[in-house]
């Protein structure tokens, strides 16, 4: 059973792929889904919460300098890439915001999938994805603020409290469960991860479905666009890794953690903050959720190339005296 709950987990995007596919060719599939997206993230955020201890926090300061790297490459590379590919395509301004929102989102859980895959240090992944969520909760309204503000309204405490609400709060929940009932959170996480995959393409499922119409119309833009932001971000977040003196296992960490952003919540904050009054959609979201399909796609790719290149170097292990 845990082999193929594992199995089904590691086929991340396949079921990301395979359910944007299926809201597109007929979006009713994934329309009822809708009212629950924000109940969806908060259970893909308890879940990344159930898996981490206070002892992991201790770990931070174990391997403080490459944590913090990625951090700051994911909240300093992202959002300027997402800024910059926004204003030289050109792209219409409610497309530029949710390019620019999900660039300004913190890593995603799905990146320490792809870490595991691709031969990564899967402990300083985790320590990433962690740092880099609460992190989020102050510097993603704020970047959203300074890097759109001049396009559209922005309400940085609304973004902020939305950010709490569906991030900080589950995520503390799932510590003190953690702590709190052992027993129950070690049934819970045999098929939490397959859990919180699915969840994040019903997510994505429902607001491709709802954005079909601008997703056909501004397909080159849209997917251009979403491609150079994580490519990007994959390829800039291994060479400052590389540039800072790290090995290729721990380059190939940061250069997913960088490149895999936190799709979801970008969807959620644009469905809940920027909304076209006239049509009562969020075209904002679109590329948020297309972002996820983009980087679950590319970041399989890579750790299927990562892996081949590690197993035919077996002398190449992951070491943390190298932190």
């Amino acid at each position: 059973m845990v082999r193929l709950l594992n199995l089904l987990t590691n086929l991340f995007p396949v079921w990301v792929v395979g359910f944007a596919v299926a809201a597109l060719w007929h979006p009713p599939l994934f329309a009822w889904f809708g009212p629950y997206n924000g109940w969806a993230l908060g259970i893909i955020m308890l879940g990344m919460g159930v898996t981490l201890s206070a002892d992991d926090f201790a770990k931070v300061l174990l391997m403080p300098r490459p944590i913090l790297l990625g951090v700051l490459a994911q909240f300093l590379i992202m959002p300027m890439l997402g800024w910059s590919i926004a204003t030289v395509m050109n792209l219409p301004n409610e497309m530029a915001v949710g390019l620019i929102l999900v660039s300004c989102c913190p890593g995603g859980t799905a990146s320490n999938v792809v870490t595991y895959l691709a031969r990564g240090n899967l402990a300083l992944s985790v320590l990433m994805t962690a740092c880099s969520t609460f992190a989020a909760i102050l510097l993603t309204p704020l970047l959203t603020k300074w890097l759109v503000g001049e396009r559209v309204p922005v309400e940085v405490l609304g973004l902020l409290k939305s950010t709490v609400q569906v991030v900080l709060l589950p995520v503390l929940a799932g510590l003190a469960l953690h702590h709190l009932l052992p027993r129950t959170v070690e049934r819970i996480t045999t098929f939490s991860p397959l859990v919180s995959v699915v969840a994040i393409a019903m997510i994505c499922a429902n607001i491709i479905g709802e954005s079909k119409s601008l997703i056909v119309t501004y397909a080159a833009e849209l997917s251009v666009a979403v491609g150079l932001l994580h490519v990007g971000g994959f390829a800039l977040g291994y060479g400052i890794a590389r540039l800072f003196g790290y090995d290729s296992t721990i380059s190939r960490t940061v250069s997913i953690e960088v490149g895999m952003q936190n799709s979801g919540l970008g969807a959620i904050l644009a469905e809940r903050h920027f909304v076209n009054p006239e049509t009562n959609l969020s075209i904002a979201a679109a590329p948020c959720a297309l972002s996820a399909v983009a980087h679950c796609v590319i970041g399989s790719v890579l750790a299927a190339w990562w892996r081949v290149r590690a197993d035919s170097q077996p002398g190449e292990v992951e070491s943390d005296s190298e932190l």
